[in-house]
């Protein structure tokens, strides 16, 4: 597990939900698929000691009914699925729920979307990493991925380079990454690696 270093103090895990609160805190977890998200989400549900809702982007592409489309179309609609998705975390951080996000950056604009989305100091980037043999293998073991997903995923999901915190699940388990995730939260410093992100991107809206 690495901690990403920035200057500046600590702050609390989060804010408290009680009635219409502020924003709510979102641990976005980042990686390819088959690294291991889905798994450290549902540890973080059971040892963070506030509720949190566990939003995986591969339970709204789940909802989606309707015949097979030709790539062009199914494009169009992966994208206004991811941009819908992302607008939804928004919208639950944004009426005070706590959200752990199953997600993966593989492309920019995924990631310039978030950012001009959420509120920067309230996102905890955690960057989610496993050796490429690994991934192979359980994308093979669980046999409901595209051979070679993770492999053409591997060098664009992490490319922006900037994260709160990193794990790599390839020799640590998805409970003891929930784990030093969770002992993070209560000392996350400032500025988070979103504020750092959206601060160099000045043709956002800016906060407040």
């Amino acid at each position: 597990m690495r901690e990403s270093p920035a200057s500046g103090v600590e702050r609390s895990a989060g804010p408290k939900v009680s009635g219409q609160a502020s924003g709510g805190l979102i641990i976005f977890l980042n990686g390819t698929s088959s690294s291991g998200k889905s798994s450290i989400a549902k540890e973080l549900l059971a040892v963070l000691g506030e509720p949190y809702f566990h939003l995986p982007v591969d339970a709204f592409h789940a909802m989606r009914s309707g015949p097979e489309l030709p790539p062009d179309e199914l494009a169009l609609v992966l994208k206004r699925t991811w941009m819908g998705f992302h607008r939804a975390v928004a919208g639950m951080a944004a009426a005070g729920n706590n959200v752990v996000v199953d997600h993966l950056f593989s492309e920019p604009w995924r990631l310039h979307d978030c950012l001009g989305l959420f509120s920067p100091q309230d996102v905890v980037l955690v960057g989610v990493h496993c050796p490429l043999p690994e991934l192979e293998r359980r994308e093979l073991a669980r046999g409901d991925r595209p051979p070679g997903l993770a492999a053409r995923q591997f060098d664009r999901v992490h490319a922006h380079g900037r994260y709160d915190i990193e794990c790599d699940t390839g020799s640590t388990s998805a409970l003891d990454c929930a784990r030093q995730i969770k002992e993070f939260l209560g000392r996350r410093p400032t500025p988070t690696a979103f504020e750092q992100m959206r601060a160099s991107l000045p043709q956002l809206p800016a906060e407040g």
